[in-house]
């Protein structure tokens, strides 16, 4: 791109209003207005300037060399294209900066004729299209709950059985109620007996008769509106359930033991008699305080927990959560959790001084391991935001951590979460959506991705991908350097479907425009239209866009 040009769509008040001198270049233009440019999230830092023009014209043809080409980063989106409107650059990725917006690339020259197969459209994966709903689960499930996908049609939540409390409201006078007689009922989907209960929606079956044991219990959904409660799954001891997984027909329920320190296992093989499966005991012997584990399995079978790591800060007076994270790996989810690097660390600077808080429940809960209620921490400064209450999802190869997200410019606790394309990689913070301490789990679910909390509202998404993005591609039949033929419009978006044998494994398609009714030919454009049609913050925000040839 030619500085004169750049230069000549530069205003003279935008000039002024920057204190720009004749003597700069186009890139200190570009980098002085990154502090003019419009608040976005705060897990995308800016490094790019926006394109603070109408339309920007390069020149029209750059050579393809290879067997596809990809258009990706601030470069690229400076250099391969023709024009754009209404858009900007911001991180890496390209993005309305109203509500629409469109570009053309150059024309992609070859010397020998190529025939045009796809076009694969790569968004970022900050996913903030998220959408607030009423509460998920049944009305009387305490606590905070915890999500496990079994199959399709086969979802389960886990809590606290709190009689006819619903989560976050008051219990209503008892002696205002009628006594509840069940009756028999039937629910598309359960070939087992079933009675009503006093709650909408829900029904129990033979195990949700069985004694209440001071633990979690389970309720099981075909279409995520009606529940069948099958009674408990963990103990009075064993109450601080925080996640879980499923593998080889058999469901793992992790619990802290006590409250805030080590992991413990439970395996089920049946989730329908109402009572607790094989108690393995401690699963991950935690070198440090926090526990508030999240579980997920990769796709070799590996068991990852994500544990909170109190030692950099007082947990005590940031929500039991924390800046650090510990990351611990099993074959068999069991026993033998092997640390590896931590997956989130969000520290500041240490202060080489120790600090000391109390914990209300380790002597109390088990005094045999826990001797005294105090435990040390390394002071850090400035302040450090915190987070915990883990929980995992991957789709398509992305990992995504979700948690409590505790801010230190606000006492607004809320969702956050964090992505990385490896759990062997540290994991960016990309956003946060809600309010209050939400102790959130999150699953795929009738196509969509369920966000569940402990407060009055929960959340739910289409996936990562924002809607809308349309394209078509054109072809330079005859090699004269103008575009002969174009295919039609298309609306382009990634979809998600259930990885068999994996709760947490979710697969992607990914968004691509098909090709095959273009010819041959010497020369190559892509057009691509962006229209933000949420209702929430999101944007469709474009990471690369690939032309591949047969």
């Amino acid at each position: 791109m030619s500085s004169g040009r750049e230069l000549a769509m530069v205003t003279t008040l935008e000039r002024r209003k920057i204190g720009f001198s004749p003597n700069d270049s186009p890139l200190w233009y570009r980098e002085k207005k990154v502090a003019l440019m419009r608040t976005i999230p705060r897990s995308i830092q800016i490094l790019s300037a926006q394109l603070a023009f109408t339309c920007i014209i390069f020149p029209a043809t750059t050579s393809l060399a290879n067997d596809s080409l990809v258009i990706e980063g601030s470069d690229g989106w400076v250099t391969k294209l023709e024009s754009q409107k209404g858009l900007e650059v911001v991180d890496d990725f390209i993005l309305p900066s109203g509500k629409e917006g469109a570009l053309r690339t150059k024309v992609l020259t070859t010397d020998t004729k190529k025939k045009p197969s796809s076009v694969t459209i790569t968004q970022s994966p900050v996913w903030q299209n998220w959408n607030p709903i009423d509460n998920l689960g049944p009305v009387n499930l305490g606590d905070a709950p915890v999500f496990l996908r079994v199959g399709p049609q086969n979802y389960w939540i886990f809590g606290r059985y709190k009689g006819d409390k619903p989560r976050n409201s008051r219990s209503q006078n008892a002696s205002s109620t009628p006594a509840f007689t069940p009756e028999p009922a039937t629910l598309d989907g359960f070939e087992i007996p079933l009675q009503t209960t006093p709650f909408p929606n829900q029904y129990n079956a033979p195990g949700g008769l069985m004694p209440p044991l001071g633990g979690y219990h389970a309720w099981q959904s075909r279409d995520m509106i009606n529940w069948v409660h099958h009674g408990p799954i963990t103990e009075k001891f064993s109450a601080w359930m925080t996640t879980a997984e499923f593998a080889d027909g058999k469901a793992y329920f992790y619990y802290d033991f006590p409250n805030d320190q080590d992991p413990h296992v439970y395996v089920d093989d049946n989730l329908f008699d109402g009572l607790p499966g094989d108690h393995k005991g401690m699963a991950y012997d935690d070198p440090t305080h926090g526990s508030d584990c999240g579980i997920i399995r990769d796709l070799d079978g590996r068991f990852h927990l994500i544990v909170e790591d109190w030692s950099p800060i007082n947990a005590r007076t940031h929500a039991w959560d924390s800046p650090l994270a510990a990351h611990a790996v099993s074959d068999d989810g069991v026993s033998d959790f092997r640390t590896l690097a931590p997956p989130v660390d969000e520290r500041t600077k240490s202060t080489g001084k120790i600090g000391t808080y109390e914990h209300p429940h380790w002597v109390k809960e088990h005094p045999e391991r826990f001797k005294t209620n105090v435990a040390e921490f390394e002071i850090h400064e400035p302040e450090q935001n915190a987070f915990g209450d883990w929980a995992a999802i991957c789709v398509g190869g992305q990992y995504y951590l979700f948690c409590d997200y505790d801010p230190v410019d606000t006492k607004q606790m809320s969702v956050g979460w964090f992505t990385s394309s490896s759990l062997d990689q540290q994991f960016t913070f990309c956003d946060h959506v809600g309010n209050g301490h939400p102790d959130p789990d999150i699953m795929f679910a009738e196509g969509q991705f369920y966000l569940v909390t402990q407060q009055n509202s929960d959340f739910v998404s289409p996936g990562p991908w924002v809607e809308t993005v349309e394209a078509r591609a054109g072809v330079d039949t005859n090699n004269d350097g103008t575009i002969d033929q174009w295919s039609d419009w298309q609306e382009v978006k990634e979809t998600y479907d259930y990885v068999t044998g994996f709760a947490k494994q979710v697969s992607k398609t990914p968004a691509q425009l098909d090709l095959s009714s273009l010819p041959e030919g010497y020369g190559f454009q892509l057009e691509v239209k962006l229209t933000d049609s949420t209702d929430n913050k999101s944007k469709p925000m474009i990471k690369s866009l690939e032309l591949s040839f047969e």
